[in-house]
């Protein structure tokens, strides 16, 4: 799984407001070690003692990934997960289809192309998705 980005839009990202709320679910989410549902991360919030809506947590992650905060890959079953976004930027990942593990892999490549095809069409805001999946070292080991 790589980087999943969704379509560009018209609409430029909801403006982040630092609520109470949405400070509690970027804590949250830089609490937890790798990528994670928003149901795991609303139990983990409830779990502490915040009080917060499944959609307040999914809109948040929506905001999050609108404003290039976030890495997000989907599972098997379709379900984004989240992480914090390094600060030296987007990246792409192989997740193990087994047990979630995932790894930065090196994609200049890919990131190259996804320029050349935008300036040789004339495209703007070109985003891209790649999905790498494996089984990791550990998961071979064990079946």
């Amino acid at each position: 799984m790589g980087v999943l980005r969704d379509a560009p839009t018209t609409q430029s990202p909801a403006p982040w407001r630092p609520t109470r709320q949405r400070k509690a679910v970027l804590s949250a989410l830089h609490d937890r070690a790798g990528f994670t549902s928003a149901q795991e991360l609303h139990e983990a919030l409830e779990a502490d003692g915040v009080t917060i809506g499944l959609t307040t947590v999914y809109r948040t992650l929506h905001t999050l990934d609108r404003l290039g905060q976030v890495d997000v890959v989907r599972e098997r079953t379709g379900e984004r997960l989240y992480r914090p976004r390094p600060t030296d930027g987007h990246r792409h990942y192989l997740v193990c289809r087994d047990c979630g593990h995932s790894a930065a892999v090196e994609a200049d490549a890919v990131e190259r192309w996804a320029e050349d095809v935008a300036r040789s069409t004339g495209f703007a805001e070109v985003e891209h998705t790649v999905e790498l999946t494996g089984v990791c070292h550990h998961c071979r080991a064990t079946a």
